[in-house]
């Protein structure tokens, strides 16, 4: 169980009402973190998962932490051009125990990322079943937090005479604690945090989402460095605790 500080007490039983929370990355930071994977030998995905799971340890200080995320599951040739919901959830159990550099943790990340993802024909509901975790109506189990990466370019649709544009939808739902969801478009990050209103105020989740950044900065400049002196906090809220 992932321990995240709330805002308001946990009631029994989520009704799973949430918000979005949506910011934007520095420009030019996706062309870093490609650099730092190719050094590593990392994908982005992996890349910014591990970030995401520092800055719940940093939250939480639990240094085993679960983190969901979908996969398309059409790893057979077969499937690729077939219609139907095939996706699947893995779990990212991130180790951060011993407090290592960040490129140690990183290939700690990659190694379980691609152990789990060559079972991903597993259903999850399997998953659950197996392990039998001891089941409580105001969490999800074997994790409470999702991690999500779209970088696969979508086909503008064209259809005559009508106009067609991407629109966000923000459903008042959230589906987990929270959920982090980012995206690459026209070569740059964007993302939102989709929470649960039942456990956080907005300006919490603003202050991760500022968070989050400037642990990534950190990471660009510093992967030689331990986890514990990655700077999370970004400069004007330094401020506001040093001098107000």
């Amino acid at each position: 169980m992932l321990e995240l500080p709330v805002d308001l007490p946990r009631p029994a039983a989520l009704k799973h009402l949430g918000a979005r929370y949506a910011f934007k990355m520095p420009s030019g930071l996706l062309v870093a973190l490609r650099r730092i994977g190719k050094i590593q030998g990392a994908t982005v995905f992996m890349t910014l998962a591990a970030t995401f799971a520092i800055l719940l340890n940093r939250y939480t200080q639990q240094h085993d932490i679960c983190i969901g995320y979908p996969i398309a599951n059409r790893s057979r040739s077969e499937l690729q051009g077939l219609i139907g919901f095939f996706a699947n959830t893995l779990v990212l159990r991130a180790d951060l125990s011993g407090n290592p550099i960040f490129s140690e943790f990183l290939g700690r990340v990659r190694k379980t990322c691609l152990e789990a993802q060559a079972h991903q024909d597993l259903p999850f509901e399997k998953l659950v079943e197996e392990l039998a975790p001891v089941r409580d109506m105001s969490r999800h189990p074997l994790f409470q937090v999702m991690f999500v990466f779209q970088n696969a370019d979508l086909e503008k649709l064209e259809l005559s005479g009508i106009e067609l544009n991407e629109i966000a939808v923000d459903t008042g739902n959230s589906k987990f604690d929270l959920t982090l969801s980012l995206k690459e478009e026209k070569g740059e990050l964007q993302g939102y945090f989709e929470y649960s209103t039942e456990l956080f105020y907005e300006r919490t989740i603003a202050r991760w989402a500022g968070h989050y950044r400037q642990l990534l900065q950190a990471i660009v400049v510093a992967m030689d460095k331990p986890l514990s002196e990655l700077v999370i906090l970004p400069e004007e809220e330094k401020r506001q605790i040093l001098y107000h």
